[in-house]
């Protein structure tokens, strides 16, 4: 056949209709494959290697029935809830999770100012004490606000104070965390917001019952230099929680810090405690849960 005016054959246009053909057949293949993999995010299971032990923030599900929350870790491979308090308990052994970080006192009001110590004390004494009954390991600590108060002071009060306590939790066998926090950002004013800071006052109080909890998504708000720190200063981190920066969301390619190479620098270590999921999901909440737990399963 001759060609046509625009200098194309029947037979060039049947192998371009040919080839058009196959890449949309493939397209939708690969669609159908997405969608597949989306639909099954939350039944299917997550963590497979289980190098590191994966616990779930509760406050980032809130919306979510703790029924609910404590059967989707189940099903992923989430061996533990976060930040939980006691009233939690029983369902979380209902379903054989660990009540990874049992939480005290709230965070602007902590143990750098005296006037506190009464109050906060108080409720890190009952948090032990529950945490140790139900043989659950840690129990959360602030160092509060500054409020004017020179760093040094602040580090001496949480010192005296926490020596206060550490002995019962060197008795029931728990570990007080205090949590470093960004001030940058979202918790403006609080005194424990630098490594820096943190780690002398491990040092200080001399136990290794009382540790600091490294919390990845404020640290790279504050300091970077991520995983050096990790690395570095390992003896003084007894916890850890994950977090997409800038907006506290995924922990995927949408952010800035690539995971994998955190965790696996955690690993590393020897660490043997907690990884805590603690972003806000902008999408799916139970998908993005399951999502973080396979990108942190290295």
């Amino acid at each position: 056949m001759q060609s046509d005016t625009s200098g194309i054959s029947r037979r060039q246009i049947m192998a371009h209709v040919a080839g058009g053909a196959a890449v949309l057949a493939s397209t939708n293949l690969v669609s159908a494959a997405q969608e597949h993999q989306d639909a099954n995010s939350e039944t299917e299971k997550a963590i497979h290697n289980g190098h590191i032990k994966q616990t779930i923030c509760r406050w980032c599900y809130g919306k979510i029935p703790l029924d609910e929350l404590c059967q989707a870790a189940v099903r992923f491979g989430f061996k533990g809830i976060d930040l939980v308090g006691p009233d939690t308990f029983p369902t979380l052994k209902k379903y054989g999770l660990v009540g990874t970080m049992t939480s005290s006192h709230t965070i602007p009001k902590g143990l750098n100012h005296k006037e506190n110590w009464d109050e906060c004390l108080a409720k890190i004494r009952t948090a032990i004490d529950a945490t140790s009954e139900a043989g659950f390991p840690n129990v959360i600590c602030f160092s509060g606000n500054r409020a004017g108060m020179d760093p040094d002071e602040g580090m001496k009060n949480c010192a005296d104070a926490l020596k206060q306590v550490v002995g019962q939790a060197e008795q029931k066998n728990v570990t007080i965390c205090m949590e470093l926090l960004n001030s940058k950002v979202d918790h403006h004013d609080y005194m424990c917001d630098h490594t820096a800071w943190g780690v002398p006052l491990v040092k200080m109080v001399g136990s290794e019952r009382f540790k600091l909890l490294y919390d990845i998504y404020h640290m790279q708000i504050m300091e970077g230099d991520v995983i050096r720190t990790i690395r570095q200063h390992k003896e003084s981190f007894a916890h850890y929680h994950t977090g997409g920066v800038p907006g506290r969301h995924e922990i995927d390619e949408t952010q800035e810090l690539y995971y994998p190479a955190v965790i696996k620098a955690i690993v590393e270590t020897g660490y043997t405690g907690w990884l805590g999921q603690e972003f806000i999901p902008a999408r799916e909440p139970l998908a993005s849960l399951a999502q973080g737990g396979r990108i942190c399963d290295v």
